[in-house]
């Protein structure tokens, strides 16, 4: 639905880490969607209402040249590095200070079985304990790698990490909480950041939350019809655009001349016509009442 390359993945019992590569400028909407998506999943399979994640997902800008592989291999440790394994913050904070502390071989072959059977990551994939799905990219990460190694180069450097204490932290160089590479990188990010608050393309507070909830019902409504906004924005006769309107009329606090121009270039008039025609609509039309009421139950779960 939007484009995006997974190139590694971890979920662990209270966070997720994603390392993607967008085609567009979406991630927001791409990470709201999966989020909704998945709470309401869970919380219809064990019988549950309300919240599920807690507080806004955080993305980094990375340099594909200079971390890429760090990132990735960093997000398949996290399954040992916990306190058990005796690798937690605490741990890992006690060996910076100190230096590197001896450990048992035991415990590192306790780590590293971990690793390998640890079902909820992207490790199995990439050292073909398991076969890669379809929605998995491994190829750019393994080709940063010797070209006849195959994917053995990959699991023996993640493993040679948990045997020396995982000793690279790729947060503690973040730039700015935003941006991880090297000096070009952070230049070439600073400076498009910059030429974007010049168009004004870095809106105010208001601004910005108006926005904010006109994304999340977008995506709320792609949820519910299954298909991209830009599909079925400007399709004749489809209520997907109309039910977005009704919402954002609702929820946004945007003049209509504001919402027309944020949808599609729509003008003042049209707009008004078409949420109170979906209005009606979604009083009278079965059909268009049932996705009405999914789509306010899904933001019902983000609100």
């Amino acid at each position: 639905m939007f484009g995006l390359k997974l190139h590694s993945y971890v979920m662990m019992d209270n966070h997720y880490h994603l390392l993607v590569e967008l085609g567009e400028a979406n991630l927001s909407r791409a990470v709201q969607w999966l989020n909704i998506s998945y709470s309401v999943w869970h919380n219809r399979r064990h019988g549950r209402t309300g919240h599920f994640f807690q507080g806004r997902f955080k993305a980094i800008a990375i340099d594909p040249g200079t971390w890429a592989l760090g990132m990735s291999v960093y997000i398949h440790l996290n399954p040992v590095r916990v306190k058990a394994l005796g690798l937690g913050k605490r741990d890992q904070r006690s060996k910076r200070a100190v230096g590197t502390a001896e450990v048992d071989r035991g415990r590192i072959k306790e780590r590293i079985a971990l690793l390998r059977r640890y079902k909820w990551s992207s490790f199995r994939a990439y050292i073909a304990l398991v076969k890669e799905p379809e929605w998995l990219t491994t190829g750019e990460i393994l080709s940063r790698g010797p070209k006849q190694a195959g994917r053995s180069w990959y699991r023996k450097d993640v493993e040679q990490q948990v045997r020396e204490g995982l000793s690279e932290i790729p947060w503690e160089q973040v730039v700015g909480q935003a941006a991880l590479g090297g000096t070009d990188f952070i230049k070439e990010f600073r400076s498009s950041l910059k030429k974007a608050s010049n168009r004004r393309e870095l809106p105010g507070k208001s601004e910005w939350g108006s926005q904010r909830k006109l994304e999340r019902i977008i995506a709320a409504v792609e949820q519910v019809k299954g298909e991209k906004w830009e599909e079925f924005r400007d399709r004749y006769g489809d209520w997907g655009r109309d039910m977005v309107i009704l919402f954002a009329r609702k929820r946004c606090g945007m003049k209509l001349r504001e919402l027309g121009e944020k949808i599609g270039g729509m003008d003042y008039a049209a707009v008004s016509y078409a949420g109170k025609s979906m209005g009606i609509k979604a009083t009278k039309t079965r059909s268009i009442r049932e996705a009405r009421e999914k789509v306010e139950k899904l933001l019902d779960f983000e609100s």
